[in-house]
């Protein structure tokens, strides 16, 4: 299997998602089933922009030691895939093509399937099935929640 040529998910690590969200909203933008002070999403053309407090998605995706400061952006960047066995492939695929293992799928409490590598350039992708998640026929993300 490849992995889908498609951008399913922009995560902002955010100090405080709470401001975060509120600028988003007075963009007018609208925001996805679910979200709150904790997590937000906001449906963007077929991109999902997640907001997601940056303590808690360091964990998952710069998991050890963080590295000198400067070297992980807060920004995480996401492939959905239309199953749950699909996210393991997926990252097989990705790991065989050159990305770095930076944390091995795990089920999220959440309700999903997810693990993270890094492009060469130490970009974060995570891998990710989440069942709510629908795309249209090219892979746009049509609705998160």
């Amino acid at each position: 299997m490849t992995i889908p040529a498609r951008l399913s998910v922009v995560t902002l690590g955010a100090r405080d998602v709470g401001v975060l969200r509120a600028f988003y909203r007075s963009l007018g933008w609208p925001e996805v089933p679910g979200s709150d002070d904790s997590w937000s999403g906001f449906l963007l053309g077929g991109v999902l922009l997640a907001v997601f407090p940056l303590d808690e998605l360091a964990l998952e995706a710069v998991p050890g030691p963080s590295g000198p400061p400067g070297a992980w952006s807060g920004t995480t960047l996401a492939c959905n895939v239309d199953s749950r066995d699909q996210v393991d492939t997926a990252f097989d695929a990705a790991v065989a093509a050159g990305a770095r293992v930076v944390a091995s799928p795990v089920d999220r409490e959440w309700g999903g399937r997810s693990g993270y590598v890094a492009d060469p350039e130490g970009n974060r992708w995570e891998i990710a099935w989440a069942g709510t998640a629908r795309f249209d026929e090219r892979g746009a993300l049509l609705s998160f929640g």
